[in-house]
C-alpha cells in the first residue's frame, strides 16, 4: 500500500523556507494561494499593459441562469434590489400625493395611460360642465325658453343643386331647434331619398301617403303629415320611392308648378315655419317648391365646387321670381361643414360673405361626426347630442333665423 499521505486531499506546508534544486539562494516561502488564482502582475513587464486600466466587469448572469461550477440557480434580477451606479444623476422623490404621469409608470411599475378627453373627475372639467348647460339650453325640458315666432307662416325652400352640402340636414335640425323652443314646424320632405323623413323618424316605405299624394292626386296636406314622436309642434309630411317619377307624371298636369303651394295654402292648421327640403336638382320639384316658398334658404359647403354651382342657382331663382313667384328672395346663406384647419374655408367664407353681405348667417356650421352619426339612430343632432358642437352651432343658426324674422316680417304665401 502506498503512503496514506499521498491520498490526502491536502500536504501540509512547511513554514520554512526551501532551497532550489541546485542550492543556490532562498526560495520564498510558498504560500497557501489557490491554484487558480492568477499571479500577480508586474508593474515592469510591458506585455502586462498599463497598472491603472480599469478591471473588465463580469457579465451579469441573466434571470434564473446556472452558473458552471455551481448547482443552485441564481435569484431572478428584478428580485435584486437596484443600486444606483456613481455615475448616475440623483433622482428627487416626488410628493407622496402626486399622481403619476400619463403614459408613464406608476409605484407598481405599470404603465398608465390617461385619455386627455376623459377627465379623471368631472367636477374638475369645467367644459363638461359647460356641455351639460348648452344640452340643457338646447333640448328645453321646461319649455320656458322660446324662440321669437313671427307674425305670419315663414315657408322657406332649403335648395342647391350641388349634392351632398347639407340640405337635409340643415333642414332637419333647424326645424328641430326652433320645435323645442315653441314653434310650429311643418317639414315637407320634397326629395324622393326620404332622407328627411330618417332624419326625423318618420315612417316612409312603401305604402304610406307621402307627398306624392299631395301633387299627383291632390290629396289634402293634413291627411299626409305625420306627428314626429318626441318632439312637439313638429309635423312631416314623408317621401317615398313613388317620388321619383312624378318629375315625369308632373309634365302633363295642369299648373305643375304650383301644386305644392296650393297644397300648402289650402292647410287648415298655422304653422310659423314650413321647412322644404328640395332634390339636389332644378327639375319640377324644385321648381315647386320654388313656387311655394317665400324664402331660399342656401347651404353652401366650404369648398371650391359648391361656389361653382351657385351661380346657375342664383339665376334659376331670378326666373322663377320674375315668371311664378315674385315674393320670391333669397333671405339666408349658411356655410355647412366649415374645417378650420383649412385655409380653404376661410376663402370661401371671405367670398361669400363679400358676395352676400348681410344674408350671411354668422353661425357657421363645423365638420362635426355627432351631426352624421345622429341619423343613424332616427334622431337629430339636437337631440342624439345636444351638447356637441354641431348641435350648439344648428341652435345658434335657428335662434338667429328666428330674429330675422321678427325683425323683418314676410308676408304669407296666400
Amino acid at each position: 500500500m502506498g503512503d496514506p499521505q499521498d491520498a490526502a486531499p491536502h500536504r501540509p506546508v512547511d513554514p520554512t523556507p526551501r532551497r532550489d534544486a541546485t542550492g543556490a539562494g532562498a526560495v520564498r516561502p510558498v504560500s497557501s494561494v489557490p491554484a487558480n488564482v492568477p499571479p500577480a502582475r508586474d508593474p515592469l513587464d510591458p506585455s502586462e499593459g498599463p497598472v491603472n486600466a480599469p478591471t473588465p466587469r463580469p457579465a451579469v448572469a441573466r434571470a434564473n441562469a446556472v452558473v458552471p461550477g455551481r448547482f443552485e440557480p441564481q435569484p431572478p434580477v428584478s428580485a435584486v434590489p437596484h443600486q444606483p451606479t456613481p455615475d448616475t444623476a440623483p433622482v428627487s422623490a416626488a410628493p407622496a400625493d402626486t399622481p403619476p404621469a400619463a403614459g408613464y409608470g406608476d409605484e407598481t411599475g405599470a404603465t398608465t395611460y390617461v385619455s386627455r378627453e376623459t377627465p379623471t373627475r368631472e367636477e374638475d372639467d369645467p367644459p363638461l360642465a359647460m356641455e351639460a348647460m348648452r344640452a340643457v339650453q338646447i333640448l328645453n325640458p321646461s319649455g320656458e325658453v322660446t324662440m321669437p315666432r313671427p307674425d305670419r307662416t315663414r315657408v322657406m325652400c332649403v335648395a342647391n343643386q350641388k349634392g351632398g352640402v347639407g340640405k337635409t340636414t340643415t333642414t332637419v335640425n333647424l326645424a328641430v331647434a326652433l320645435a323645442l323652443h315653441g314653434n310650429r314646424v311643418l317639414v315637407v320632405d320634397l326629395d324622393p331619398q326620404g332622407n328627411a323623413s330618417t332624419g326625423l323618424n318618420v315612417p316612409h316605405h312603401t305604402g304610406v301617403p307621402d307627398v306624392y299624394d299631395c301633387l299627383i292626386d291632390s290629396v289634402p296636406l293634413e291627411e299626409v303629415a305625420q306627428a314626429v314622436e318626441g318632439i312637439p309642434n313638429l309635423w312631416c309630411v314623408p317621401a317615398t320611392i313613388d317620388l321619383a317619377g312624378a318629375e315625369i307624371e308632373l309634365v302633363s298636369v295642369v299648373a305643375r308648378e304650383s301644386r305644392l303651394a296650393r297644397a300648402i295654402a289650402a292647410y287648415p292648421g298655422h304653422f310659423d315655419y314650413v321647412f322644404i327640403d328640395c332634390p339636389p336638382s332644378l327639375g319640377l320639384l324644385t321648381v315647386n317648391a320654388l313656387v311655394a316658398a317665400q324664402e331660399v334658404l342656401i347651404p353652401i359647403q366650404c369648398e371650391y365646387y359648391a361656389l361653382e354651382g351657385l351661380n346657375q342657382l342664383i339665376n334659376n331663382i331670378n326666373l322663377v321670381r320674375q315668371h311664378l313667384n315674385p315674393q320670391l328672395e333669397v333671405s339666408t346663406i349658411l356655410l355647412t361643414m366649415y374645417d378650420r384647419r383649412t385655409r380653404l374655408a376661410d376663402a370661401v367664407e371671405q367670398d361669400v360673405r363679400n358676395h352676400f353681405g348681410d344674408k350671411v348667417l354668422q353661425a357657421v356650421i363645423p365638420r362635426n361626426v355627432r351631426v352624421s352619426e345622429a341619423p343613424s339612430y332616427g334622431q337629430s343632432v339636437m337631440t342624439y347630442d345636444p351638447g356637441s358642437r354641431g348641435a350648439t352651432s344648428y341652435f345658434e343658426a335657428a335662434q338667429e333665423i328666428a330674429e330675422r324674422g321678427v325683425k323683418e316680417p314676410v308676408s304669407r304665401n296666400a
